[in-house]
């Protein structure tokens, strides 16, 4: 029975030390062999423009992969490397009343991203498109949320670029 019960418990290591999981808090999983990343500043080519949006954008891709993965941030070049440019910049009417009023207004942003991934080409993206939106009452002017709006959308963008470049979603 001894015997049986040792077989059976070195069958079951040989049978798992082959396999690896990783986990990471943040939710990425970036290649071993990836070292640095880089971020290029996204220009706002829409027709309309907020003045601290690319600033905001470009700025926050960078944080989240500073402070949520392994990697270090060089110039240009970097294992991981993203450019792109701010392609929407739009407000319209997103809730109407029966009196045929407008009670909210949705802004949306879309960028579009080239993300080369240096280590695993095949997980490289050009000129994707992602959007975010956050809805403000229509009583209000543009300029007087955009402060408040614009790095909300900015954070639900990032998430969406840092999901589809390092976690494999």
């Amino acid at each position: 029975m001894k015997r049986l019960l040792y077989i059976l418990g070195l069958v079951t290591i040989l049978m798992t030390s082959g396999c690896t999981v990783k986990y990471s808090l943040s939710g990425a999983s970036i290649p071993p062999d990836a070292k640095t990343f880089s971020v290029q500043y996204f220009p706002n080519n829409a027709a309309m423009v907020a003045p601290i949006l690319s600033a905001t954008l470009t700025d926050e891709l960078t944080q989240r992969f500073a402070s949520r993965t392994r990697l270090v941030q060089v110039p240009e070049g970097g294992d991981f490397a993203f450019e792109g440019e701010i392609v929407g910049y739009t407000s319209v009417t997103s809730s109407v009343s029966s009196g045929e009023y407008a009670l909210q207004n949705r802004l949306t942003v879309t960028v579009k991203v080239t993300f080369t991934n240096a280590v695993d080409e095949k997980a490289s993206f050009k000129a994707r498109s992602f959007s975010a939106y956050a809805d403000y009452d229509s009583t209000k002017l543009l300029n007087e949320v955009e402060s408040t709006l614009i790095p909300e959308i900015v954070d639900q963008l990032v998430t969406d670029i840092f999901q589809a470049s390092a976690s494999n979603w």
